[in-house]
């Protein structure tokens, strides 16, 4: 279940609000712009089969959003040491404070990340799991963070062929706040 923490960008230590009421997550979101819906789980989802188990929902998002090109990314726990290695990186690249000059649409198929928006004062630390699509407006600060394993499918929307491009802020921010892994095990515990 999708779980919403929020705080004041200047005090990690005190939750404003923590919440994974549906109703109460898609009402703050909306506040901020954020599109966010839950789609069935779908069993045994991979990457190799997640955008046709999705085809009508994706269909969908394309046709109302105008996106050109859709495609599923995924990470899976292994203790190879490249792989280690490289998840340890790509971790890193999407944890610095950073802005895209396009909407960032995410679907996950299977598995959890955390998007967090530094917006208006203060932090949305916006924790998606299985059946959860997330869209971040254009020019909304933000970070994001798969966890120190990660372990996911997601189906990402873009509005042009250059996918993924960030705008880095050089902020420091998201090291004073609770990572993926310390959300996930209060959220679990």
């Amino acid at each position: 279940m999708t779980l919403l923490t929020v705080w004041a960008d200047d005090n990690p230590d005190e939750v404003l609000l923590r919440t994974s009421d549906p109703d109460e997550v898609r009402a703050e979101l909306e506040r901020l712009g954020v599109r966010y819906e839950r789609w069935p789980v779908l069993p045994d989802v991979t990457v190799d089969t997640a955008l046709d188990a999705y085809r009508e929902q994706v269909a969908r998002v394309v046709e109302t959003e105008g996106y050109v090109l859709v495609d599923a990314m995924h990470q899976t726990p292994s203790d190879d040491p490249g792989w280690l290695a490289a998840a340890a990186g790509a971790r890193a690249r999407f944890l610095a404070e950073h802005t895209h000059d396009d909407d960032e649409d995410r679907f996950f198929a299977r598995g959890a990340g955390v998007f967090y928006l530094h917006v208006a004062g203060r932090v949305h630390a916006v924790l998606c799991e299985a059946g959860d699509l997330l869209s971040v407006p254009a020019n909304t600060t933000h970070w994001f963070d798969m966890g120190t394993r990660p372990d996911y499918v997601s189906i990402r929307f873009f509005h042009d062929d250059d996918g993924w491009v960030g705008n880095f802020t050089g902020s420091e921010i998201a090291k004073s706040f609770p990572t993926f892994d310390e959300l996930m095990a209060g959220h679990r515990g």
